[in-house]
């Protein structure tokens, strides 16, 4: 990826911190608001790995800040309950959610949560009920 030149998906995994802020300031012109799961780390989770989730967390509020892009927090228990999804830490339960909604697309445990909180903040902010339509085909940012 060449810096400002990101189009469609983004690998987070690999991307540096320049390919996020690219791809998040070449598409903030379609978002009203973004919805983040209110996440903290885990008992069992080593001293390393939580703080590095703590980085990446405090990076993507610093970037929403920054793009001046609202966002709010949802706790999983609440967009689980809204969808109908609770999962009590079986992740197969919001990955099948997301195939019934999105029939047509394949879905990751990751990628399935981040659909469905992203359709949990969709219909707080009163977009239409029901399903929503399939994204997949390549005019639209994925």
């Amino acid at each position: 990826m060449e810096h400002g030149q990101i189009k469609g998906r983004l690998k987070f995994t690999t991307a540096t911190d320049y390919d996020i802020a690219d791809w998040f300031d070449d598409y903030r012109h379609f978002v009203d608001v973004a919805y983040m799961e209110k996440v903290h780390s885990m008992p069992k989770q080593g001293n390393v790995s939580s703080f590095t989730f703590g980085e990446r967390y405090g990076f993507l509020r610093g970037l929403m800040t920054g793009l001046r892009i609202r966002y709010e927090y949802v706790t999983p228990q609440k967009w689980q309950k809204t969808l109908g999804c609770l999962t009590h830490g079986d992740k197969n339960i919001s990955k099948a959610a997301a195939q019934r909604l999105w029939p047509k697309l394949k879905w990751t445990h990751a990628t399935a949560d981040a659909a469905l909180i992203a359709e949990y903040g969709r219909r707080k902010e009163g977009g239409t009920n029901g399903q929503v339509t399939d994204t997949s085909d390549e005019t639209k940012p994925q």
